[in-house]
C-alpha cells in the first residue's frame, strides 16, 4: 500500500497560527463593545407591564439632535457642529442645533445614576427628525463621544442596538408617538425656563405623598435635549403629552443638569441613596 504523505508541519501549522492572531487583532465592531446586562441587572423590569406597574420615573429627552450625514463618498457620521460645519454652513443650519453632545451627556448622566441601578428609571429619546428610541436600562453608555457617535449611527441604519453575548436589546426604535408607551394616569411635566416656579425637592416631595394616597404610577419628566429653545413647549414634541410645565431654578441649567437633579431628588425622597 502506498504509504500516506505526512503534511508539512511548517506550512499548516504557520498558518493557522498566523489565522489565530489575525482573528486576536481584528477590531470588533461598536456592537460587541457594547456590554450586556450583569447579574446585578435583575433589578431592572423587563416587560413593560413592570415597567408601568410600580413606582418609577420616566424622562424623555426631546428633540435630540441625532442625524446622519455622508461628508464624503461612503462615509457615514453623526452630525454635530464640530466636525461638520462646512456642511452646516452650506445647508444653513444652526451649529448649535446640531449638538448631539448633549444627548451624551443626558444620558451618562441618567444611566449612571443611582436611580437607575436600582431599576426606577426609563429612558426615550425623541429626535428632531421625529424619530423615537427606546433605552434599555441596563444599557452601559460609551464614555467617549467619538464611540458615542459610531453607536448612535449603528442604531439609526439598523434600527436596533443589542447586547454581546446576551438577548438584550439595548436600544431600539420604536414607532410614535410616545404617548402610547407612558401608562395611563401618569403625571406628565415638562421642564421649562417659562414654566411654574418650584423647588424640586419640595414639588417631589408634595407629588410622592399624591402618589401614595392613590396608586403608585410612573412620573413622567420631558426634558430638552438641545441648545437652546424651549421644546416641552412645541406641538410636535413636549406639548402633546405635558399636563404642566415646571421651572426649577431661575437660572438657565444644561439638559444634563436638570437630568441630574431629577434624579437626585427621587434617590433621596425614597432611600435610594
Amino acid at each position: 500500500m502506498p504509504k500516506k504523505q505526512k503534511r508539512s508541519k511548517k506550512g499548516g501549522g504557520d498558518d493557522n497560527d498566523g489565522l489565530v492572531k489575525k482573528a486576536q487583532k481584528r477590531k470588533k465592531s461598536l456592537i460587541e463593545k457594547i456590554e450586556g446586562p450583569s447579574a446585578s441587572d435583575k433589578l431592572l423590569p423587563r416587560t413593560m407591564e413592570e415597567r408601568m406597574a410600580a413606582r418609577r420615573i420616566v424622562v424623555v429627552l426631546e428633540k435630540c439632535p441625532l442625524e446622519c450625514v455622508t461628508p464624503r463618498k461612503g462615509a457615514i457620521e453623526l452630525l454635530n457642529s464640530d466636525d461638520h460645519k462646512g456642511i452646516c454652513a452650506k445647508t444653513g443650519r444652526d451649529l448649535a442645533d446640531v449638538r448631539p453632545d448633549i444627548t451624551h451627556q443626558c444620558l451618562m448622566a441618567l444611566l449612571d445614576s443611582p436611580l437607575n441601578k436600582a431599576g426606577k428609571l426609563l429612558i426615550y429619546l425623541h429626535t428632531a427628525n421625529n424619530v423615537l428610541i427606546e433605552v434599555h436600562p441596563s444599557l452601559r453608555i460609551p464614555r467617549t463621544f467619538k464611540r458615542f457617535a459610531g453607536l448612535c449611527v449603528e442604531l439609526l441604519q439598523r434600527k436596533k442596538i443589542r447586547a454581546a453575548g446576551a438577548n438584550e436589546t439595548l436600544m431600539k426604535v420604536v414607532s410614535n408617538p410616545v404617548d402610547k408607551y407612558l401608562p395611563p394616569g401618569s403625571r406628565r411635566f415638562g421642564m421649562s425656563v417659562n414654566g411654574r416656579q418650584v423647588k424640586m425637592r419640595d414639588f417631589a416631595t408634595e407629588l410622592d405623598k399624591a402618589e401614595q394616597e392613590s396608586s403608585a404610577v410612573p412620573i413622567v419628566f420631558s426634558v430638552g435635549g438641545v441648545a437652546h429653545g424651549d421644546p416641552v413647549t412645541e406641538a410636535n414634541f413636549g406639548a402633546n403629552y405635558v399636563e404642566e410645565n415646571l421651572s426649577i431654578s431661575p437660572f438657565g441649567l444644561s439638559a444634563a443638569c436638570v437630568c441630574s437633579k431629577i434624579c437626585n431628588e427621587f434617590e433621596y425622597l425614597w432611600g435610594i441613596c
